[in-house]
């Protein structure tokens, strides 16, 4: 279980852009930390940074897992459960069978329980092709259950969702926190958790 996530005087350039500098802070077991800030500040990069996608411009993110410590982005990468923007489903495969391939992915069992946790049981045998924008949200954050990743990291948790949707998002992310967990998120939304909040 990861003991904290450190990022040091980060620096991230788009091209000739700089979109932030000297970022500094500290996430520690059980937190949750919203990053806030208008379109195109860099919410989305320096999520992608610190999963390992994007290498620093300058400063360095450091995890520590017990008594270790390691700014090793591969080693980072493989803590970290991922909920973006793009669905990342086959169309044809149901969402049942999509499950299984992210089980398969992370090497974790596929526990179809998870998917009565997002309100997908009934619909465990329906091709994704025929899910909503909001059911697809769901099965994306069953993938994230699947993982079992101690680190979440989360582009705008909330899009795509309705009022109990929305509902459901909070309350795994507070059972996240609460087995340990910590999850970064870049949001427009309260997270509605007890959370620290970074401005870009």
């Amino acid at each position: 279980m990861i003991s904290s996530l450190t990022a040091e005087k980060l620096a991230c350039a788009r091209g000739e852009r700089k979109l932030f500098e000297q970022l500094s802070f500290r996430v520690t077991a059980g937190q949750a930390l919203a990053v806030e800030g208008a379109n195109g500040a860099g919410k989305t990069s320096l999520l992608r940074m610190l999963a390992g996608f994007l290498s620093p411009a300058a400063g360095r993110i450091v995890l520590k897992i017990g008594d270790a410590q390691s700014d090793d982005a591969e080693e980072r990468g493989r803590q970290v459960g991922w909920l973006g923007h793009h669905d990342g489903l086959k169309p044809q495969l149901t969402v049942r069978e999509q499950l299984t391939f992210y089980a398969g992915l992370y090497a974790k069992p596929a526990d179809a329980a998870v998917l009565d946790q997002v309100g997908l049981g009934r619909q465990a045998d329906l091709p994704c092709r025929y899910l909503s924008a909001g059911q697809k949200r769901r099965l994306a954050l069953a993938r994230l259950l699947v993982s079992q990743r101690s680190l979440w990291l989360l582009d705008e948790p909330f899009a795509a969702l309705d009022t109990a949707g929305q509902q459901l998002v909070a309350q795994l992310m507070a059972r996240h926190c609460g087995a340990g967990g910590i999850i970064i998120a870049a949001t427009h939304e309260p997270l509605g958790l007890s959370n620290e909040s970074l401005k870009l």
